[in-house]
């Protein structure tokens, strides 16, 4: 291929990978500065895995996108790393420089004996270079000590960094992207070994107008009641999470339908016998229902699949009274009497 050809698919492939970033932006509703577009460019000519994690974090999360913020944590961490490996290499430059010193004194103290010098000196030269040995010795395990925790340190910032990313901020129970994440690896694990997989899909009823007498602050109190108690009746290979708004969502590897009602009904009942009373001044404030919408995995079908089906006996179940649980069984059933 000729230079011309190849400056001619290079401005191409820019330009492609300048619409798509372009394209994003738009969908993320990312004002086109300059500094943004430079951003989505490199994420969108995929070059940099750090960054395009941390984009597909945010986005997965449905969090408003922050190029500064985000560049500024990547940055942190990137300098952090770079002080540290530098303090490191520079000790180690050094104790090398050293090291060759000594090896040099050493041999200068051998070729002594072979001249005829007093043995004391000679002892006393060795004991002065073994003793430097020591210091070095100890001045290097002490640089690699520090150097280990500021690595901790970081590695710990790290993991606390990516723990709130996969957490909502409001019921502490796991997102969409961790909930994204934890049912590829429970879909898979179901049709390798041929088990049922479920989901509960919950939805507070009533609960605009709820947040309308009682403000905003009391509905927040509200969902971290219902992610608490939803999180107490569910197992721990059980993955509870919010999927959204005053919607909650777990999902049951190893449970079949049948099993999946009986703790969505459960935790429906938990929910109903709650009292709930306004902090600022004690009142207790009117109980709380739930309408649950039950589905079962499907093999080969995709998440969204199954909750569309929850997400519909969910509303079967708001437009036949509320306050219970329905499955995808009775979607079939409404059909075949409609």
């Amino acid at each position: 291929m000729t230079a011309a050809a190849l400056d001619e698919v290079d401005f191409e492939y820019a330009t492609a990978v300048a619409e798509k970033a372009k394209l994003l932006m738009a969908q993320q509703r990312v004002p086109p500065t300059p500094n943004n577009f430079h951003t989505w460019f490199k994420y969108s000519l995929g070059t940099s895995p750090d960054l395009k994690r941390a984009i597909d974090i945010l986005v997965g999360n449905k969090r408003k996108f922050d190029t500064t913020s985000g560049e500024t944590d990547l940055n942190n961490v990137s300098q952090q790393l770079h002080t540290v490996m530098a303090s490191a290499k520079q000790f180690l430059t050094v104790a090398i420089a050293d090291n060759r010193s000594q090896i040099q004194a050493m041999n200068d103290v051998a070729d002594q004996t072979e001249v005829g010098v007093d043995p004391k000196l000679l002892v006393e030269n060795l004991l002065n270079e073994l003793a430097k040995t020591v210091t070095r010795a100890t001045k290097l395990e002490a640089s690699f000590v520090e150097s280990t925790r500021e690595l901790d340190v970081i590695r710990d910032s790290l993991s606390k960094s990516e723990e709130r990313a996969r957490t909502d901020a409001l019921t502490g129970l796991p997102n969409r992207h961790a909930l994204d994440e934890f049912f590829r690896v429970a879909q898979i694990a179901a049709m390798e070994k041929g088990e049922p997989l479920s989901v509960l899909l919950i939805d507070i009823d009533h609960f605009k107008l709820f947040n309308d007498n009682f403000g905003h602050g009391v509905g927040d109190q509200v969902l971290r009641l219902m992610a608490k108690v939803l999180r107490e009746r569910v197992r721990e290979i059980d993955l509870p999470a919010r999927y959204g708004g005053e919607e909650l969502i777990a999902v049951l590897p190893g449970a079949d339908l049948a099993a999946c009602a009986a703790v969505a009904e459960r935790i429906r009942r938990s929910i109903s016998e709650c009292s709930i009373t306004r902090r600022s001044t004690g009142e207790v404030l009117p109980s709380i229902t739930v309408s649950i919408g039950v589905g079962e995995f499907q093999m080969g079908e995709s998440m969204s699949d199954l909750i569309d089906r929850c997400d519909r006996a969910l509303y079967l179940a708001k437009g036949t009274g509320r306050n219970r649980v329905v499955t995808e069984n009775e979607l079939g059933l409404q059909r075949a009497a409609g």
